[in-house]
């Protein structure tokens, strides 16, 4: 007699258990969807960190380059004033506006994270 060939093992798959959901739990996503109250909380804190950064980037900018008629008024050779005018603000403004490009693509990604799981 010929012994039985072992018998062939099956492999079952299916959804890992990290990124199943538990029962009863919608997504936030339908939330915002649906225009539920949860989906709501969840635009305005976007909506509030967004306003957050865009004041903070403005108020660096008033402090920072509305300062400068003061920098006008002081005694100082008008090369070096103008100087300062001309080559000093730019960089301060190119680095606020990075900044707060930077920060809201933060909050988006963030939003997107809290959205997805």
């Amino acid at each position: 007699m010929v012994p039985d060939p072992q018998p062939r093992r099956e492999i079952v798959t299916g959804v890992p258990r990290a990124a199943r959901r538990p029962p009863g739990h919608p997504p936030a996503r339908s939330e915002i969807n649906e225009q539920t109250t949860i989906g709501h909380t969840y635009v305005r804190s976007l909506m509030r960190s967004q306003l957050r950064a865009a004041l903070t980037a403005l108020s660096a900018l008033v402090l920072l380059v509305g300062s400068l008629p003061l920098l006008l008024a002081l005694p100082a050779p008008e090369g070096v004033v103008w100087a300062a005018l001309g080559v000093g603000v730019y960089p301060v403004i190119w680095g606020t506006a990075h900044w707060y490009v930077r920060r809201a693509e933060r909050n988006e990604r963030d939003f997107t994270g809290l959205v997805e799981t």
